[in-house]
């Protein structure tokens, strides 16, 4: 699994008065869909923080927004690792949609910089081995 694909709908709540998708909630999307690529790997954050003292945090990311998501619009948020060393991770994040021909239209290009942050002295430290070694093995190093 070198991809995680979460879907996600568009809901009245998360759009402007025109119905195009605010342009914030783009990152909410995106951090929802990390937090269940974590789930599906059985890695729960409060499970995290209880058992190693560690929380991720955002530390940069760099966003483009390509073509706009429309209300009660069906989309995919694609989440992968672009980058990995032992105290973060990058991410890169599309948003895209199916059109009716079926093909793929990106929407939203992201990349997110996590970071293993202690809890306890707010500093970034390495990543536990255990969540270091599942993260590498589902890290598709190929370019």
């Amino acid at each position: 699994m070198s991809e995680f694909i979460w879907p996600v709908r568009v809901y009245y709540e998360d759009t402007d008065s025109g119905g195009v998708v605010y342009h914030s909630n783009y990152l909410n999307f995106m951090e929802r869909a990390r937090t269940e690529w974590l789930r599906s790997l059985h890695l729960e954050q409060d499970d995290i923080v209880n058992q190693y003292g560690i929380i991720f945090v955002v530390h940069s990311l760099a966003i483009n927004y390509l073509k706009p998501a429309l209300f009660n619009e069906a989309l995919s948020v694609k989440t992968s690792i672009q980058r990995l060393s032992r105290a973060s991770i990058i991410f890169e994040q599309l948003i895209v949609r199916q059109d009716d021909a079926g093909n793929e239209q990106v929407l939203t290009k992201g990349t997110v910089k996590i970071v293993s942050l202690s809890v306890e002295q707010k500093r970034p430290v390495p990543l536990p081995k255990l969540i270091y070694d599942q993260f590498l093995n589902l890290w598709d190093k190929v370019e």
